[in-house]
């Protein structure tokens, strides 16, 4: 499923705050994305295609033109009507992957947790972009940041992790309430898409960071599949290639409806697909990566 739009002309985060620093860093790898900090006092932004999660999760006006866009998009792209739970489905997806980075960024860069409400984020979808305001944190004992005014201080890691699981669950709860009826989906279901939404968004940040080892480690030990209220694990493994080669994969928790815009369209982590066919896809993949490495080394020549 599609989750980011074109790159368009934003301005320079802000590093105003314990994680702007990661804002800026997130700009350098995925400038598709960028994050701005409001100013203390300073009201959200307003108007335009600007929506917070506080307005979606009251499941009103601002949630159904929210869905519009996805709605329209749909219809353009594919030339059919998409079903309702498909529209409210690829609306949470897009607001909840950049949502999750959010929390789980600064995690993995910084050791340091933001603890946003669902009033603390303001989202432009069409143009990818997030303003946040500041807020407390959580952060080890031996952060520099530990005497900040907004430091929450806990005692490990294990609590570091809480703390990002708890964050995110705050975060992304109310909407979940809200949209969830949209997407014919309760309990359980949700919250495997949360799982899968916190899972897919940083490990993706990890292969651009080039950390992807360390990102697989700490996501599993995130969620290892026992804490409550998010369902599943990471699902990484490993499979094998026609040569040998590894082929790094995952299985998803949740579906992301993609299946239902075509046969071609079922995700390469899609419960559904066997690993005969996702050997075939990664290795082609594969293949093109090199290839198309092999050109730019020689037009660099």
């Amino acid at each position: 499923m599609p989750h980011s739009p074109q790159l368009s002309a934003l301005p320079a985060p802000v590093a105003a705050s314990p994680v702007g620093a990661v804002w800026a860093r997130l700009a350098q790898v995925f400038p598709e994305l960028r994050v701005s900090e409001l100013a203390a006092g300073a009201p959200g932004p307003a108007g335009g295609d600007w929506v917070s999660a506080a307005g979606l999760a009251e499941a009103g006006a601002e949630l159904a033109e929210y869905l519009r866009w996805d709605r329209e998009q749909i219809e353009r792209d594919y030339g059919r009507t998409p079903r309702p739970d498909v529209v409210a489905s690829f609306g949470f997806h897009r607001y909840a992957w950049p949502a999750c980075l959010l929390i789980t960024l600064p995690w993995l860069l910084v050791r340091r947790v933001p603890r946003y409400g669902a009033g603390d984020v303001y989202f432009d979808r069409p143009r990818y972009r997030m303003t946040v305001r500041s807020v407390p944190f959580a952060c080890l004992p031996d952060d520099p940041e530990a005497g900040h005014p907004l430091a929450v201080v806990v005692p490990d890691e294990d609590a570091l992790r809480a703390e990002v699981r708890e964050a995110v669950a705050t975060h992304l709860g109310p909407l979940l309430d809200g949209i969830g009826p949209l997407m014919r989906r309760r309990g359980r279901a949700l919250w495997g898409m949360v799982t899968d939404e916190i899972v897919e968004g940083l490990a993706y940040m990890g292969e651009l960071l080039g950390e992807e080892a360390r990102t697989t480690a700490e996501l599993e030990a995130l969620l290892p599949g026992t804490t409550k209220p998010y369902v599943g694990t990471p699902g990484f493994r490993e499979l094998t290639g026609p040569d040998g080669e590894t082929l790094p994969t995952r299985d998803r928790v949740s579906c992301c409806l993609s299946y239902t815009l075509g046969a071609e369209e079922i995700c390469g982590t899609c419960p559904r697909l066997c690993d005969a066919d996702r050997v075939a896809r990664l290795n082609a993949e594969r293949l093109t990566a090199e290839s198309d490495g092999a050109e730019e080394a020689a037009a660099a020549a």
